[in-house]
C-alpha cells in the first residue's frame, strides 16, 4: 500500500467527485489519505470529508498565506479540534516570503502557536516553507531546543543543508510530484540522498500532478508515480519505497494506525 501525506480533497477541483477519485485511490493501492486544512473556516468541510471515507484523515491549522486574512487561531481552538479521532495533525502551517513577505511576524506567531498545540497533543506540525529557509528553520531549531516535537515538511522543495538540519532534528520530509519534473534535478539529487527512514510521499493534489499528469489536476491515484520515480532514482524496488514510505508514515501519524 502507499499513503497520500498531504493532499486537498476540500477542493472545488473535486466538486461532485470524491467517491470517485477515492475509489481510484484504491485501485491504485493508495489505502490511506490526509487531506489538509489551510483556514480554520473552511476546516468543517475537511473534516465532514475525514469523517465520511473510513480511509481519508485531516489535519487543522492555518497555512502561512491565510493568516492575515483571518484572526489568528488560538492554542485552544486548536487543542479543542485535535481531540477529534480523525484529526492526525497540526497545520498546515510554517512561513511563505514568496507570496506573503510583508505577513512575516503573524506567520511567525502563527507557526509558533501550531508548534505549541504540536507539543502538546504527540500530532505532528505539518511545515509549509518557501523562499523562508532559513527564517523557518530558525524558529523550529529554537523551539526545538526548548522542547521537541514531531515534524513533517511537505512538499519538500528546500536545499540540501535545509534538509539536513531538519532531519537531524527529527523530522520527515514529503515529496511531491515536483520531483518527477525535468528540470528538478537540484531537488532529485537532494532526495537521492535523504534518509530513507525519513521520506514520506505526498500528492498536494489538486495541484502539482508529477510526470506524466503534469499540467492536469492532481489527485491522489497519482502518488504511485512519485513513488516510483523515487525508487528509480535510488536504483530501489517500488516495493522498496512503498513499504518504507507507509512505515514512516505511520511512525509520523500516529493516530492512523
Amino acid at each position: 500500500m502507499l499513503v497520500d501525506s498531504h493532499c486537498h480533497l476540500d477542493s472545488d477541483d473535486f466538486e461532485g467527485e470524491l467517491d470517485d477519485i477515492i475509489e481510484r485511490a484504491k485501485q491504485n493501492g493508495i489505502e490511506k489519505m490526509v487531506t489538509i486544512s489551510v483556514n480554520i473556516e473552511g476546516f468543517p468541510k475537511v473534516l465532514k470529508i475525514a469523517e465520511t471515507y473510513d480511509n481519508v484523515y485531516c489535519s487543522v491549522g492555518m497555512h502561512p498565506n491565510e493568516v492575515h486574512k483571518f484572526p489568528q487561531v488560538s492554542q485552544a481552538e486548536l487543542l479543542e479540534y485535535c481531540k477529534h479521532p480523525k484529526v492526525v495533525g497540526v497545520g498546515e502551517t510554517g512561513m511563505d516570503l514568496y507570496y506573503s513577505a510583508e505577513h512575516k511576524e503573524a506567520q511567525i506567531q502563527s507557526l509558533r502557536t501550531h508548534i505549541n498545540v504540536a507539543r502538546k497533543t504527540s500530532l505532528p506540525v505539518i511545515i509549509h516553507t518557501r523562499d523562508a529557509d532559513d527564517e523557518t528553520y530558525e524558529v523550529l531549531k529554537k523551539a526545538h531546543e526548548e522542547e521537541a516535537f514531531p515534524g513533517l515538511i511537505h512538499c519538500f522543495t528546500a536545499g540540501a543543508e535545509f534538509g539536513r538540519l531538519v532531519v537531524d532534528m527529527g523530522f520527515f520530509v514529503s515529496i511531491s510530484g515536483i520531483v518527477t519534473f525535468k528540470k528538478a534535478t537540484a531537488l532529485q539529487e537532494i532526495v537521492r540522498t535523504l534518509p530513507l527512514d525519513k521520506i514520506l510521499v505526498e500528492t498536494d493534489a489538486p495541484w502539482l500532478a508529477p510526470t506524466p499528469y503534469r499540467g492536469k489536476r492532481n489527485e491522489p491515484s497519482y502518488v504511485k508515480h512519485t513513488a516510483n520515480f523515487i525508487a528509480d532514482l535510488r536504483g530501489l524496488h517500488f516495493e522498496k519505497i512503498e513499504k518504507q514510505t507507509t512505515e514512516n508514515f505511520f511512525r509520523l501519524f500516529k493516530k492512523c494506525a
